[in-house]
């Protein structure tokens, strides 16, 4: 009965997964599967493959095939799968499969199975890799952000920055004063008439030319002494 239900799904098998099938023996097989998996950078070039080898024991399909994993010769190492040590989870990964199937041919469920665990796995671990990107990517951010961030206010800071600020004002007004009181002295220098001494008039001439006899010269010298300023 084993047997001839083995026959029967090795032919199922092969119709199925025409080049992706190598027989090993009348009982064992490899299935070559190709995982469907997009890049970081959305390219979707030379996914990787793993191969599950399949041994069918004399009593199969009542008791589980025996199962094995490797990765195709020569085949580069995808950076999120390595068959090696990833193998125990996947196989792990299809007991209930095994368990559910039981008395059927299970062979395309177990490769349907271990095709989307496969899958799973490497997005769940590209995800965490951009995960980890976005991370560093908003902490570099808030960073970034605090450098432009004010100090909180507070009631003592505010009264600290108001008195400073009271203070700066103060001294501003007075250098002001200060200015606007030395350029009105230099404007009211700059206009002051000179004033002369009674010693310098009468140094001068200008006081004993105003006694001379009255003629033109003396009167204009007259004149002009009227209009000096004498300083007390």
């Amino acid at each position: 009965m084993g047997r001839e239900e083995q026959t029967e799904e090795r032919e199922v098998l092969d119709s199925i997964f025409p080049d992706e099938i190598t027989d090993i023996s009348e009982t064992e097989y490899r299935v070559s599967i190709e995982l469907e998996v997009t890049e970081e950078d959305g390219s979707t070039e030379m996914p990787p493959t793993i191969i599950l080898s399949v041994a069918y024991p004399e009593d199969y399909p009542d008791v589980a095939p025996r199962l094995d994993l490797s990765a195709p010769p020569n085949a580069p190492k995808h950076k999120h799968l390595d068959i090696q040590e990833d193998k125990a989870r996947l196989l792990d990964g299809l007991t209930a499969t095994i368990e559910e199937n039981l008395g059927m041919a299970m062979v395309f469920t177990l490769v349907t199975t271990l095709k989307d665990e496969a899958e799973l796995l490497i997005s769940e671990r590209q995800q965490a890799v951009q995960a980890e990107k976005d991370m560093e990517a908003a902490e570099a951010e808030a960073e970034e952000n605090r450098k432009f961030e004010g100090t909180k206010v507070t009631r003592e800071t505010y009264l600290e920055w108001s008195n400073r600020f009271k203070e700066e004002m103060a001294e501003i007004k007075r250098k002001a004063e200060e200015q606007r009181e030395a350029e009105e002295k230099k404007k009211k220098g700059a206009k002051e008439e000179k004033k002369m001494t009674g010693r310098e008039l009468w140094e001068s001439g200008i006081a004993t030319r105003a006694f001379v006899d009255e003629d033109d010269d003396g009167a204009d010298a007259l004149e002009a002494l009227k209009k000096l300023k004498v300083e007390a």
